[in-house]
């Protein structure tokens, strides 16, 4: 785990763009159809991981910019309000501070995405951005949870002790 602002950064940066990523291969497979087909997300192509990388580029900034701003704080201190690392597990505190970020990120980057995709790119009239954001959250929360706890963060711990090995 990060010693100091520097490494915290560093790893905030990993973890942003690990979630962007995730998400942005999930999303451009729904918007293809990918899940849809027989064989479902089995069909996907070098292409979706391609188009979701350039995605990525930017809405990792946008992650990196809201987590810092609030998801990293609210999710703490959800996990502060129902574990104790000194009494319980410290992996059952950790997996509670990442629900909790996701609780919080997931809305976040939904909003974020309805907007850009949806309002600002595909000239949906605003007056539908409420309804376009829940249909995004519903669609996205379930993923966000699955790929933080199972994917982005253990493989955001994994490279930052790679980086920053403990001595």
């Amino acid at each position: 785990m990060p010693k100091n602002k520097v490494q915290g950064f560093i790893f905030g940066v990993i973890m942003s763009y690990a979630m962007a990523y995730g998400m942005e291969v999930y999303n451009i497979a729904v918007k293809e159809g990918v899940n849809l087909a027989a064989g479902g997300f089995s069909n996907m192509t070098g292409g979706i991981f391609w188009d979701a990388l350039i995605e990525a580029l930017y809405m990792g900034l946008f992650v990196l910019l809201f987590s810092n701003l609030w998801g990293n704080r609210i999710g703490a201190a959800f996990a502060a309000r129902h574990c104790d690392p000194q009494k319980d597990n410290p992996y059952i505190c950790q997996l509670l501070r990442q629900a909790g970020t996701v609780a919080v990120m997931c809305p976040t980057m939904s909003l974020v995405a309805s907007i850009l995709f949806n309002i600002i790119l595909g000239g949906a009239p605003a007056g539908q951005l409420p309804a376009i954001w829940i249909g995004t959250l519903l669609k996205n929360f379930p993923m966000a949870f699955f790929w933080n706890m199972f994917a982005a963060a253990p493989f955001t711990h994994w490279l930052f002790g790679k980086i920053f090995p403990e001595r």
